[in-house]
């Protein structure tokens, strides 16, 4: 009787012989009999080859529809003189173009030092939430400590539970700062307030807890589990310690990662005005002069007089045109460093 192993080399040879016998009869031009079987299965794959490609087509201009419509329409409305936004002949080319609504948003939100504000805040902010989350993230990825699996699973529900439940006991820490007793004994006040002060978005950058910091971590923990063991291996062996092997050894070879993260924590902080609202009373960056346009303009060009949203729709697009414009240039000059650092630190498959 053969054996398992001989009956597979036997099925092995026998299936070769099959593909050796039809190669040879389509290089003679000889068509081999083929079963219904295989004949409906040829015709379905011939069918699907000529639909999924209508089909992807199809799919891919729906999105590309969902997603360039609005950007179509802003660049439409905002170029446009307002007396034309109420002729119905005009849809999405308008007659003529205008710099005027760009000029006039401009000095209502006072973009120059809004500008200025919100990239010194996003800057400190994203270069101390990359520091710290990378810390973090090493840390989970190499090495072992009592309580790890229970830390890592904050940080999972750090990228879960929306920032609304963290963001009220933040702003009750700011308002009535403490410091452990030191306030009172520098100052002799039982508190401070850090309301309207940057450090209300340094801190939690500073100790892993800024916005999307959980993803961050993550992010960190995928990349460097992914490096080879040996790096470290041959770190120590050359006298380095675990903080100095990470910055001469890892550091160096995680770049895509930081640069990533990086990317991703400026377009944040720079679209954020939940948090931004919760711990800034002014109009101190650029989304929380976007979020307050619509009563800003009433205020400064209608003199709070009553107007519809149609009225006011060239000067509110020419907002989203200047709280936009930095990040889209941005992406367009680090576009490839971008996509090869989410490429690399694991966010896809």
């Amino acid at each position: 009787m053969a054996t398992r192993k001989e009956e597979k080399q036997f099925a092995k040879e026998m299936k070769a012989a099959k593909k050796a016998k039809l190669k040879a009869m389509k290089a003679a031009g000889i068509k081999p009999d083929l079963t219904p079987e295989q004949i409906r299965y040829n015709r379905n794959k011939a069918l699907v080859g000529a639909v999924w490609p209508i089909f992807r087509f199809l799919i891919l201009f729906g999105l590309c529809f969902i997603i360039l419509y609005p950007l179509i329409f802003m660049f439409s409305t905002a170029f446009r003189p307002n007396d034309q936004m109420s002729d119905p002949s005009i849809v999405w080319i308008p007659r003529s173009l205008t710099l005027q609504n760009i000029k006039e948003t401009w000095t209502t939100i006072s973009y120059g030092s809004t500008a200025l504000q919100t990239v010194r805040l996003n800057l400190i902010s994203s270069l101390l939430s990359v520091a710290s989350c990378a810390i973090t993230g090493y840390g989970f990825a190499r090495f072992k400590f009592k309580g790890k699996n229970l830390l890592f699973a904050i940080v999972v529900l750090m990228i879960i539970v929306p920032p609304q439940i963290t963001t009220i006991p933040l702003f009750v820490q700011f308002a009535y700062f403490k410091g452990f007793g030191l306030v009172k004994l520098f100052t002799g006040k039982p508190y401070i307030s850090l309301i309207d002060h940057g450090i209300t978005m340094y801190a939690p950058a500073l100790f892993a807890n800024g916005i999307k910091a959980g993803l961050f971590i993550y992010i960190f923990r995928q990349f460097f589990r992914g490096l080879p063991k040996e790096l470290e291996d041959a770190a120590y062996l050359d006298g380095c310690g675990p903080f100095k092997t990470f910055v001469k050894v890892m550091i160096p070879n995680a770049a895509s990662s930081f640069l990533t993260v990086f990317l991703f924590s400026i377009v944040w902080y720079w679209n954020d005005y939940y948090v931004s609202s919760s711990f800034f009373t002014d109009n101190s960056t650029i989304a929380l002069e976007l979020k307050n346009l619509d009563n800003t303009l009433r205020a400064q060009l209608f003199d709070n007089q009553p107007v519809t949203p149609r009225q006011i729709i060239v000067w509110l697009e020419s907002g989203c045109i200047l709280a936009t414009a930095p990040i889209l240039i941005m992406y367009i000059f680090l576009q490839r460093y971008f996509v090869e650092g989410v490429e690399r630190s694991g966010l896809v498959g």
